[in-house]
């Protein structure tokens, strides 16, 4: 061991000791910013079953290989970052002895392998990882580009760390090879001895490669101790957390239901709720909760929600990815005040900090995290806000974004939150939505109609509707028609072919009429959870009446909006009301499948299917729609983008109700997709999809594309196959011609499209 030997390793061990403490430090440092959130009880258990969704989610990297390649490589790179650091060790004795192995393992062959196969996997894999980058880059592509408005000098010192590093793990062992101190077998290291081959006997290069591994690795620790919000590098130790204390503990997306609103860690109660003290939803960014803190920390700014968000892919401001990003730095630039215990209340005054030392106090504070703390959560810019209004209201809760984050980013329910501080506390909201509360709160329906009208859809029909007279009976089902469904003339034509198909089939139904009001689904995604509960309590108190005296297995409900499917299934368990809820595909696939509905003659269309969001990506209904649609005999044209990566209608997150003033409306945009598949039909589940794709087919009529192509629901294509060849019943009336006829009240987006 020569001076040289001696000097690089005590500066090896001096960088080694650095990196060690300031990384050390900056963890503490997170976990206390992370602990700025609010308290939320419910992510604490069950271990067992977290536990082991967090190591299949991570270990078998079920989230990332739903991009293949990206995904593979991925996993490389990340085997590799976790099982080469015993490499990282034995550099620290290759300084000071380039023969040095490592105990017990030194020299053993399947180690020797081990490194091989996995170092040049992780070399590989980064390359590969490298090259979609830039394959990808928004210089090329602009908005196609998922990397748009991620941090790419953090991308580039990653992934040139991690490239480094594998190139110094190979340098070594060769120089080590050309220099005899390598003892594994060329069946174990063929790279490696191939390289050595080529290599001058040099035993000081394997001390020089090992410095710089150690110094490549010291660099790395060092940067992203100063840089907390670095989550293109935190994740690698983060993400572990964010998975296992994701929403639902089976291992489910933060989908379907939306998260309850919570103050201090439990649910708010509205009946003694105080503004002044309680929480409504996120009006600052110390109301999101400790898990909403992970979430902004985890964030790798990899952009596949961004790819798949139907707001940023039609020019809107809205980015996924973006929202978390500015709440993290907002946050982490926030958080020296409000560890110092700054706090301001509604008005904007400071209750945190105050006495007689209070300017003593402030003034120990970063100038940075003070002006940060006077930043409002929502605002224009001239406001200096953290997140812009046109973002904040873009959103359809489509989930495309939960669906697709690998970490398990809970993006819709941090926008709901916020939106609920808007509408709650701020009444500051999109003024098209005023109408549709009052008339939820006046009405009972976002269209304003009487309830008297709810039976309006069954004139017409040569059967006759059983509706609910006080008493179940044999009934098996009770049809929840919902407001679209009831008042809607288009979706009228959805719960006449239900109907008519249950009758047909001989199952026992009933409605409940008048008595049915709104779910509470559009207030509830618009952030108005107070005229959610109202409406929902209503239903809950309603149903229960109903079903008084049957156990939960035998209180079944069948939906055919998809957003009524949604809260009846997953919200209603909230508030004390658990029903067994099919959605009416379902439903109707199983009497396919029982031979209780016979589809008669093959229908001679070509049909494509859109995915309900709400019945899709946040139920995981995608199948029984399709086979549906195979069991009528038409030829099924499946569109690009379907299953969990749909395209949205629009008209999710109470869209429906607010006009579309910024860039390509979204349902243009889903009909130019289906009509490139040439149908003759646009078939889907939801009344609110229906809608939406027929403006946008009737737009493009207007236009002169698309002249022949008509949108239905799934059930009216098996009720013109089951009655094929049979005179037409009312629900086989012409479709979706606008007319004057519509409810008043009627959404934006259904204004000015002629």
């Amino acid at each position: 061991m020569g001076a040289v030997h001696i000097v690089l390793g005590l500066i090896s061990l001096a960088a080694t000791l650095a990196w060690v403490v300031l990384l050390t430090r900056a963890v503490v440092q997170m976990v206390r910013t992370v602990r700025l959130g609010q308290p939320d009880p419910t992510r604490n258990g069950p271990l067992g079953g977290r536990l082991k969704n967090m190591l299949v989610e991570i270990l078998g990297h079920t989230r990332m290989l739903k991009w293949g390649v990206v995904g593979a490589a991925h996993w490389f790179v990340m085997v590799g970052f976790g099982s080469l650091v015993l490499t990282l060790v034995e550099a620290h004795g290759e300084v000071f002895d380039p023969a040095y192995e490592l105990p017990i393992i030194g020299g053993w062959a399947p180690w020797g392998l081990f490194v091989e196969l996995i170092g040049l996997t992780t070399v590989v894999g980064i390359l590969v990882l490298i090259t979609i980058r830039q394959r990808n880059h928004p210089r090329r592509a602009d908005r196609q580009s998922r990397f748009q408005g991620s941090n790419f000098w953090q991308a580039y010192f990653v992934e040139g760390v991690i490239l480094s590093v594998g190139i110094c793990i190979f340098a070594i062992r060769a120089f080590k090879t050309s220099s005899g101190l390598f003892h594994y077998p060329v069946w174990a290291t063929p790279i490696t001895h191939a390289l050595g081959a080529i290599l001058p006997s040099a035993p000081i290069m394997v001390s020089i490669f090992a410095v710089l591994k150690i110094f490549i690795s010291a660099a790395w620790a060092i940067t992203i101790a100063r840089n907390l919000n670095m989550g293109v590098a935190w994740h690698r130790f983060t993400a572990f957390f964010n998975i296992y204390f994701k929403r639902e503990a089976d291992g489910g997306v933060a989908l379907g239901a939306a998260k309850p609103m919570m103050s201090g860690g439990k649910p708010l109660d509205f009946e003694e709720a105080d503004p002044e003290k309680d929480v409504f939803g996120a009006g600052k960014v110390e109301d999101f909760s400790w898990k909403g803190w992970l979430d902004f920390t985890t964030c790798t700014e990899c952009g596949r929600c961004q790819s798949q968000c139907p707001a940023w892919n039609t020019g809107k401001p809205l980015s996924p990815k973006l929202v978390i990003t500015q709440l993290r730095d907002h946050a982490y630039a926030k958080a020296p005040y409000l560890l110092a215990g700054g706090r301001k209340d509604m008005a904007g005054d400071e209750v945190g900090i105050t006495g007689d030392d209070a300017e003593a106090r402030l003034a120990k504070i970063d100038v940075l995290a003070l002006a940060e703390s006077d930043r409002p959560l929502i605002g224009g810019p001239d406001e200096l806000g953290i997140i812009d209004p046109e973002v904040l209201w873009s959103c359809t809760t489509c989930g495309a974004c939960v669906e697709q984050c690998p970490v398990d980013i809970e993006h819709v329910d941090h926008i709901v939150d916020m939106r609920r501080y808007q509408v709650l506390i701020e009444s500051n909201f999109p003024s098209e939505l005023g109408g549709m509360f009052k008339n939820l709160e006046n009405k009972g329906n976002p269209w304003g109609q009487n309830a008297k009208d709810r039976l309006a859809w069954t004139e017409g029909l040569d059967f006759e509707v059983p509706v609910f007279d006080g008493e179940l009976g044999d009934t098996e089902y009770l049809f929840w028609v919902g407001c679209a469904g009831a008042f809607e003339d288009r979706a009228k034509k959805t719960t006449r072919a239900v109907a008519e198909l249950l009758h047909l089939a001989e199952v026992k139904y009933t409605v409940l009429g008048p008595e049915e009001t709104c779910t509470g689904d559009p207030a509830r995604r618009a952030g108005n959870e107070f005229l959610f509960q109202m409406l929902a309590q209503q239903n809950v108190e309603v149903l229960n009446s109903v079903f008084e005296g049957r156990p939960k297995g035998k209180r079944k409900i069948v939906a055919t909006c998809a957003h009524c499917f949604n809260s009846l299934a997953n919200e209603y368990p909230q508030l004390g009301g658990e029903f067994e809820v099919v959605h009416h595909t379902q439903l109707l696939n199983r009497l396919v499948r029982e031979r209780r509905l016979v589809p008669v003659a093959p229908l001679a269309e070509d049909v494509t299917y859109h995915d309900p969001c709400y019945l899709g990506r946040h139920n995981q209904v995608y199948s029984p729609p399709r086979e549906l649609i195979g069991a009528t005999g038409a030829a099924f044209r499946e569109m690009p983008r379907h299953g969990d990566r749909s395209m949205c209608c629009g008209a999710g997150g109470a869209r429906m109700w607010m006009e579309e003033r910024i860039g390509k409306r979204i349902n243009v945009d889903r009909v130019d997709e289906a009509l490139g598949t040439a149908p003759t039909k646009i078939a889907t589940g939801c009344p609110f999809c229906r809608v939406m794709l027929t403006d946008g087919v009737t737009q493009r009529q207007n236009e002169g594309q698309g002249a022949s192509v008509e949108v239905v629901d799934v059930s009216q294509l098996l009720l013109s196959a089951v009655r094929r060849g049979q005179p037409a019943a009312a629900a086989d009336e012409p479709e979706d011609t606008p007319t004057d006829a519509e409810p008043s009240g009627t959404p934006a987006t259904e204004q000015d499209k002629s």
